[in-house]
């Protein structure tokens, strides 16, 4: 998704300090920005934590694996572990860890909670 005239401006990954986070999927992008509507200083503690995530994060209550067929999604071909980082009560963000890139896509996020897990 390309920036365009009116988007907020991202701040550029910094070589030496923590994870890209990218987007993998339109819909996670839109939900992104109603997170950042509607729970700005969360989403911006979970945008600072998941920048900062280390190679193996011990589980929290707000962030964990998650589990069954669930636990590992596919991007660009390769399964990787899929993790959840609850913003809000219902709000959550899905994303797959790309080790070797040092990059979070973003498969899912948004305001209420995800219906693959009711």
């Amino acid at each position: 998704m390309s920036p365009k005239r009116g988007d907020r401006v991202a701040p550029p990954p910094h070589p030496d300090e923590g994870r890209d986070l990218r987007f993998a999927t339109s819909e996670a992008a839109k939900g992104w920005e109603d997170l950042c509507r509607q729970a700005p200083a969360n989403t911006l503690a979970a945008w600072t934590e998941l920048r900062a995530r280390s190679d193996r994060p011990a589980p929290t209550s707000r962030h964990h694996q998650l589990k069954g067929s669930l636990s590992t999604a596919a991007h660009g071909g390769v399964d990787m572990e899929q993790w959840q980082y609850e913003v809000t009560g219902g709000g959550r963000i899905w994303y797959v860890v790309d080790v070797a890139g040092r990059i979070l896509w973003f498969k899912a996020a948004g305001t209420g909670h995800p219906k693959a897990t009711e």
